[in-house]
């Protein structure tokens, strides 16, 4: 992970704090609700990603600093 990625609202670099990661199941959808949640969301200073890992799915929350 960068440590000193872009800030999505200001454009200024930004710190990213990881809040929370939840384990699921595959399921190909998900990349569409990361990005609507992404686009939606990034006035609050939260970024949402996505992995896959064998065969799980782990989604992440960030708070950007």
């Amino acid at each position: 992970m960068d440590e000193n990625p872009k800030n999505p609202t200001s454009g200024s670099p930004g710190k990213l704090e990881l809040m929370a990661t939840q384990k699921v199941g595959v399921n190909r959808e998900l990349y569409k609700i990361v990005d609507f949640l992404n686009k939606n969301l990034k006035d609050y200073r939260l970024m949402f990603g996505l992995t896959k890992k064998d065969d799980k799915m782990i989604i992440s929350i960030y708070e950007v600093e």
